[in-house]
């Protein structure tokens, strides 16, 4: 009988299968909390309230790419997508470029 996966695996999971939707609601949910807390400052300019949000929200967007490099890195060297892929690298062994 299989164990049954913690809540925390199976949402590891799901963001290892769903990365640009992640990333994708990561950005958005960032730019909104930025957009919700510039808007909470009385004496800013509306443009610069935008061009901040813009600026949160892509600094958050390169830290959740360089995560999911990470997880996708870590998976390929020991997760299932190492066997996954293996049969389309060649044999360490074989060096094609020499005759």
């Amino acid at each position: 009988m299989g164990e049954r996966k913690s809540s925390l695996e199976e949402l590891r999971h799901w963001i290892v299968e769903h990365k640009l939707r992640t990333v994708g609601c990561l950005w958005l949910s960032g730019i909104a909390g930025s957009i919700a807390y510039n808007w909470s400052q009385p004496n800013m300019k509306t443009s610069v309230k935008i061009i901040h949000a813009r600026l949160h929200a892509q600094a958050l967007t390169l830290a959740a790419l360089a995560g999911a490099a990470v997880v996708e890195y870590y998976d390929h060297k020991s997760g299932s997508k190492a066997e996954r892929y293996a049969k389309f690298l060649p044999p360490m062994d074989v060096q094609p470029h020499k005759d």
